[in-house]
């Protein structure tokens, strides 16, 4: 097998890696092009300080971390090492970031970062006696963590992908990408040209340039990060070895710090963004040799005022290093240039036109390799068994492609790096960007919104708190988060979801992406890219999945069939819009069928409740009784003088409809509806009831409680298969393992006797199995992890989807969640929690 012609533009850590990762799978005729001298080509991989902590919030970023460490572990190069795996020190100045590293410490054991460990004060000097023992409250080790020698890993990786048959062209620069209609064909460099089946951009800080020789726009910018090697520090004297102590963290001042010799390497992000657009970046030709640092085009001039704060902290928290009179020499200060992006997640994947034009873009040192692995898998496979939905190149929405939001939100991500930042906190800028038809109304009921995609939600409504006092508290179950847990939450949050059940509600809905595929041949292509059967009746509304190759769940949909040959599709994002497209243009349908997105033109309320039924039938002479409009069946009709797509389906359990109109009578049909409901109690309420409500219900979010990772059996989404169809992933879907693991339903125990806050989690949360150990608290290794968690109002306990291993995953089971520094008792419960026999909703 020698596989297709690959172009890697780029020779850095990300790309040397990929043809290490292709090579190894066969494919051969592969060729890697850098512009600048090898191995230490001038962009960043060549004056990044290699320091990896594998923890991170976001499960697949540790999942890169930990390949890489693993990878770069057994790789040598002329006989030194490629990894020192010196451990990884986050330390805590703060009694904040020492609860903050309580948190970290629990993705570590969420994601199966190795030995992790959490240490007091004592221990944390211990580990690093350069600390001075009074700044310091805490400490969070990994022992794999270390310092990765990036420039010996792109050396080793690209010798293995060449006598794998790979060629490696160093000073080639590429002027041109070449294709032939929407297909790729080659690269043009200055050395000539190159003919290629795929080409993957690689080019760093250099990608948007590349990629937008294809027309395409990439959500990154590379900004200035100040770096110091000093010179040697007494404390060091006589070292011979390039590092003891552990890479160190100090998130509290933006900083972090490796041992280099004799001397300290110093990193800030306390400095102001320094954005640098692709113009201001010097061409290679500039420079004669990339030999000096700072004859490197990745290298900007060292700014020091920006470096007086880190050389103050410095100070503060290690004076050892000083000299007698308090200096410390900065022999090689630098600002290196660094990819940022806006959701601080790499950007991966297929051009979503042009075939064969891959990206693999604003990729840490810290997760090359796993990138890289992830890359060919996807490239070779077709999928890849990291879960990549985040890291998607094509998730965007339109807006998130805008220059002036791009830089703005890569400017404040590169301000936000260290900081202690809440799972529910929203951006602070470039607000509103997307607002429903009835965001006038929301702001007069007082909505307290939250973003999502540049949607501004409410969450909750100012407007009801006077609910909580008014006869219409008929008890329901009000909860005492904690400080963590009451964050972006209210009380008022209890009163919505619980006049959702006794009495109705209107949600807006709007943010849900909707989709429209039309033409001759819609039902067979859509038919071939969903799970379900939607060859029904018109007015058939269908639940289903999009699976993956390997028959992963790559998206959860709901599909209304409003015509013979047009259907209107309740997609996930962005993702789902380029999936189909690309699989239409591969299609016997592509002349014929439209995919098309109409989220921007139309809107929708969800108006749930026992008494939804006698607010819309008031409003239209169409049946709305149960035996007249059945559970999952769409209708398109008017109410009042708006023309609406009603489709019976809930997300919270109860009776009601989501209610679609253009965007241009979305307020009028808001009005009428209040109005109307007006003499049943109706209430606007927001996303923080619909979550609670929607987890009651046993209803899984696609992202958080399953992924690309999962398939539908151990999702508890079989019933959505119909395996009499022919589909895209039916046949990865057979070949699948058994599983190993399984999502449950957790039920969290209350505190004894009501004392103390409610245990009340958020996702991400580790999971433990409870034994003797766990009694005794030395149980420290998770068996599983929290995707998704609210307060059962409806029920007066704390719920939290899970996955946890296939023989803890029954109903009776009792587990730990861990909660900080500490371990919530919780028992697997049988699903849904609410209303399992669906009289609530089929009525």
């Amino acid at each position: 097998m020698t596989g297709p012609k690959v172009v890697i533009i780029g020779a850095g850590i990300v790309g040397a890696s990929l043809a290490d990762e292709l090579t190894a799978r066969g494919w051969t005729e592969i060729t890697v092009l850098e512009a600048g001298p090898l191995p230490a080509a001038g962009g960043s991989t060549s004056h990044a300080p290699g320091v990896v902590f594998q923890t991170n919030g976001t499960k697949v970023m540790s999942d890169f971390a930990r390949y890489t460490v693993e990878k770069f572990s057994a790789l040598t190069w002329q006989g030194d090492p490629c990894y020192l795996p010196v451990g990884g020190l986050e330390i805590a100045t703060t009694p904040e970031r020492a609860r903050e590293l309580q948190r970290r410490f629990g993705f570590a054991q969420s994601w199966g970062v190795p030995g992790a460990q959490l240490l007091d004060p004592e221990q944390t000097v211990a580990m690093w006696d350069l600390l001075e023992p009074s700044t310091v409250h805490g400490g969070l080790f990994v022992p794999q963590d270390g310092i990765a020698k990036a420039v010996r890993a792109v050396a080793a990786q690209l010798a293995r992908a060449t006598e794998r048959g790979a060629t490696v062209r160093d000073r080639t620069q590429v002027l041109d990408i070449l294709t032939s209609g929407d297909k790729v064909t080659g690269v043009r460099t200055d050395n000539g040209d190159l003919d290629a089946d795929v080409v993957v951009c690689c080019a760093g800080i250099w990608g948007p340039t590349v990629a937008g020789l294809v027309g395409q726009t990439l959500a990154l910018t590379p900004l200035a990060h100040q770096f110091a090697w000093t010179g040697p520090v007494a404390p060091l004297a006589g070292r011979t070895t390039e590092s003891v102590r552990p890479v160190l963290r100090h998130q509290d001042a933006d900083l972090y710090y490796r041992e280099n010799g004799t001397g300290m390497g110093i990193g800030s992000y306390r400095h102001r963004p320094m954005p640098v657009r692709q113009d201001e970046l010097r061409a290679w030709s500039d420079f004669d040799s990339m030999d000096s640092l700072h004859g490197q085009p990745s290298v900007l001039e060292f700014t020091p005022a920006d470096f007086e704060f880190p050389i103050a902290e410095t100070r503060r928290i290690m004076p050892g290093i000083f000299d007698a009179d308090g200096h410390l020499e900065l022999a090689n200060p630098f600002n290196g240039v660094f990819s940022f992006t806006t959701d601080n997640m790499p950007l991966l994947g297929p051009h979503a036109t042009l075939d064969g034009f891959w990206t693999a873009e604003a990729v840490w040192v810290t997760h090359s390799a796993g990138v890289a692995k992830a890359m060919a898998e996807w490239i070779v496979d077709g999928h890849s068994t990291f879960d990549l939905h985040s890291c998607d190149l094509n998730r965007f929405e339109v807006h998130q492609l805008a220059p002036a939001y791009i830089e703005a939100k890569d400017c404040q991500n590169f301000v936000e790096v260290y900081d202690i930042l809440h799972p529910l906190q929203p951006m602070e800028h470039s607000r509103p960007l997307r607002t429903s038809p009835f965001y006038p109304r929301q702001q007069e009921l007082g909505a307290v919104f939250l973003e999502a995609n540049g949607w501004e939600r409410p969450h909750w409504y100012e407007a009801n708190a006077g609910l909580l006092d008014s006869d219409r508290n008929t008890g329901w179950h009000m909860p005492s988060p904690d400080d963590w847990a009451a964050q972006f939450w209210s009380p008022v949050i209890a009163a919505e979801a619980s006049i959702t059940r006794t009495d109705v509600a209107l949600y807006d809905m709007t943010a849900l992406k909707r989709l429209e595929v039309t033409g001759p041949g819609a039902t067979v292509f859509l038919q071939s890219m969903v799970t379900g059967k939607i060859d029904k009746s018109v007015g058939s509304v269908t639940y289903c999945l999009m699976l993956d190759a390997d028959g992963g769940v790559r998206s959860d949909v709901t599909v209304a069939r409003l015509a013979p040959e047009r259907y209107q599709v309740g997609a996930n994002g962005a993702i789902d819009l380029d999936w189909l497209l690309r699989a239409l243009r591969r299609s016997d349908q592509a002349d014929t069928v439209q995919v098309r997105d109409i989220t921007a033109g139309t809107c929708c309320i969800g108006i749930w409740g026992p008494k939804a039924r006698e607010v819309v039938q008031q409003l239209t002479g169409e049946d709305f009784s149960h035996a007249g409009f059945k559970y999952f069946r769409a209708k398109e009709c008017y109410l009042g003088t708006v023309k609406v797509t009603a489709m019976r389906l809930s997300y919270v359990g109860e009776l009601g409809w989501e209610l679609y109109t253009t965007a241009d009578q979305g307020l009028a049909l808001w009005d009428l509806l209040m109005r109307t409901g007006a003499e049943h109690g109706i209430i606007a309420a927001g996303r923080g009831a619909f979550n609670a409500l929607r987890i009651e219900k046993g209803y899984r979010s696609f992202g958080g409680d399953m992924t690309g990772e999962h398939g539908p059996d151990e999702s508890g989404l079989s019933f959505a298969v119909k395996g009499d169809l022919e589909f895209h992933g039916k046949a990865g879907l057979a070949a699948r393992p058994a599983p190993t693991s399984r999502l449950c339903l957790l039920t969290l125990e209350s505190p004894a006797g009501g004392d103390g806050p409610d245990h009340i989690v958020l996702g991400s949360e580790p999971v433990y199995a409870v034994s003797a150990e766990s009694a005794a608290g030395t149980a420290d290794t998770a068996v599983g992890y929290v995707t998704s968690a609210a307060y059962s109002y409806t029920l007066g306990v704390p719920l939290a989807y899970a996955w946890l291993p296939t023989a803890l995953a029954v109903p009776g089971s009792e587990v730990e969640v861990g909660w900080f520094d500490r371990r919530y008792r919780a028992v697997v419960t049988a699903e849904p929690a609410f209303d399992p026999e669906m009289k609530k909703i089929r009525c």
